[in-house]
């Protein structure tokens, strides 16, 4: 009876230690946070945020449990011009001085097929909260030379500026918006495992 009880007993550590949760952050030096927009409708405009901070909290190999959570600050965007730059950040656009992060917290992480899942959550941006999806591809988990586990994803998705208030536009003399409603979001992200 007793050689019994201490095998349930290690089996149920063991269960236990396998379920625990692990938290991953993002490696900011290997990852990046991009956009793009049309502009005055024949090209496209590129730009990223260089400054953001990313959680997963999960217990699966899988991640198909992860909570994740994102953060991006605002005054870190770039498009490589700075008058632009400073017009984003004003209240035509983000309102940077007032809503200084754009947050994002998931709702669901599901596996579709292989490495390919469907991302659901609440993006909030200056003071609107909408639900959007992303489509992400799990690079998988690795072991670096320094003994850190990484976890790679990317995830792309689309929102219409116009749902969080980004509103600002003129039109071309063809009467085309100068800038696009459609913004184009692409995360490349690296995850490193937080050690106990």
């Amino acid at each position: 009876m007793k050689k019994t009880i201490i095998a349930l007993s290690a089996l149920f550590l063991t269960a236990g230690a396998m379920a625990q949760s692990s938290t991953w952050k993002t490696d900011n030096a290997h990852s990046n946070v991009k956009f793009t927009v049309t502009h005055l409708v024949v090209s496209e405009v590129d730009g990223a945020f260089k400054s953001y901070n990313g959680t997963i909290v999960s217990s699966k190999p899988d991640f198909t449990d992860a909570q994740i959570t994102f953060t991006v600050d605002v005054n870190s965007v770039d498009t490589d011009n700075d008058n632009r730059d400073k017009h984003l950040k004003s209240d035509d656009f983000f309102n940077a001085e007032k809503f200084p992060q754009m947050t994002f917290k998931s709702t669901s992480f599901k596996k579709v097929s292989g490495n390919k899942y469907e991302l659901e959550g609440d993006l909030t941006i200056r003071d609107v909260t909408k639900r959007v999806k992303f489509d992400v591809t799990f690079g998988g988990t690795i072991k670096d030379p320094w003994g850190n586990t990484k976890a790679g994803f990317k995830a792309k998705g689309t929102v219409n500026r116009f749902d969080y208030n980004l509103k600002w536009n003129t039109l071309t003399e063809a009467g085309g918006a100068v800038v696009g409603k459609e913004v184009e979001i692409t995360l490349n992200l690296e995850f490193v495992q937080q050690k106990a």
